[in-house]
């Protein structure tokens, strides 16, 4: 009797042994496989502008994947920025050439030059010559002067004068200098959703002062809502004649605006910073122009190639260039739409 019941009471410790066990691991399983998935969104200043990045995940997932998002920026910034004495472009400029390369400035610069050619050199990174002019107080001077000035300088400006080879990149004429500008944020962008997807997050946007990238959808199955700002309303001299500007969803696409209200040399806002490389003044067809494309880098430069091109001739760049679509606003306020933007529209 004693034995029968010191075994019924050992199975009966195997069979709660075995259960416990069971009810771990599910509970792991579960904890694993069903962590809260929230939306978390930190914005900070950096690259001369507000960058925010949104991500979908754990709050552990999130924290990490955020953080390294920030740190690509400042990775890319410390490369690119001519404000940084220090930097990869500031040496290039400083010197007329920089051995060894960083992979970063290689592809920021190879990229430039193949979008200088698509564009026909309307963008163009080597119109830095050019800006410093304007931002010294060039527009101080009378018509004559600038107009000398402006010529005398333009002989520094063309991608086609950068050299790439294995080991170095550098300027076939002295005096030049580049101004990534145009391209990098929309590079940075690119860069940290690669950091993003690298570390597990399916569902993000990022939004460099405009130049948004994003990953996948959101949880709830709809795409990125992208609504842009109209130019005229915080003027209250000129309020405008723009009409309400349309709302976009987007899905793994990217957005960039080119505008000429933000950024000014002069006090008088007649001077802007989107400067045509083959005239050297402000470029004044378009006030603003707003790119779809499949990645930001690509959103970025186009933005600015048909901001500087103009309406007529911007159009048409949009149009031959697959999977890219745009919204131009000229500088009488009308909006031109490319024949396939409205599959985006709200």
């Amino acid at each position: 009797m004693v034995h029968f019941l010191h075994n019924k009471v050992k199975n009966l410790f195997i069979i709660f042994t075995v259960f416990t066990a069971v009810l771990l691991a599910l509970m792991g399983l579960v904890s694993c496989k069903f962590k809260i998935v929230d939306k978390y969104e930190v914005t900070r200043e950096m690259m001369g502008t507000y960058i925010t990045v949104i991500v979908y995940a754990d709050e552990d997932t999130a924290d990490e994947a955020i953080e390294a998002a920030f740190k690509r920026f400042g990775e890319i910034e410390s490369i690119a920025s001519i404000y940084d004495e220090n930097s990869e472009a500031s040496r290039l400029n400083n010197e007329g050439i920089i051995e060894s390369p960083s992979r970063e400035l290689r592809e920021l610069i190879e990229l430039s030059v193949y979008y200088y050619n698509v564009s026909g050199g309307s963008f163009d990174i080597t119109i830095s010559p050019v800006l410093e002019l304007w931002k010294e107080g060039l527009w101080m001077e009378t018509e004559e002067v600038q107009a000398k000035r402006v010529e005398e300088t333009l002989k520094y400006v063309g991608s086609d004068k950068i050299v790439i080879e294995d080991t170095k990149i550098y300027f076939k004429t002295r005096g030049m200098s580049i101004d990534l500008g145009g391209i990098a944020k929309g590079y940075a962008v690119d860069e940290a959703l690669k950091v993003l997807t690298g570390l597990g997050i399916d569902n993000a946007l990022v939004n460099a002062g405009g130049d948004i990238g994003t990953i996948g959808i959101k949880p709830d199955g709809t795409g990125w809502l992208i609504e842009l700002d109209n130019p005229f309303d915080d003027d209250e001299e000129d309020p405008g004649t723009i009409e309400p500007l349309p709302s976009f969803i987007i899905k793994e696409m990217a957005v960039a605006t080119s505008g000429n209200y933000y950024r000014y040399y002069d006090p008088e806002k007649s001077v802007h910073h989107i400067t045509d490389p083959f005239t050297g003044y402000s470029a004044n067809g378009c006030i603003s122009v707003t790119i779809i494309a499949s990645n930001c880098t690509e959103a970025d430069v186009l933005a600015t190639s048909v901001f500087v091109k103009g309406p007529t001739r911007g159009l048409k760049l949009i149009e031959e260039i697959d999977g890219v679509e745009g919204l131009i606003i000229d500088n009488a306020g009308e909006s031109t739409a490319s024949t396939g933007l409205s599959k985006y529209m709200k």
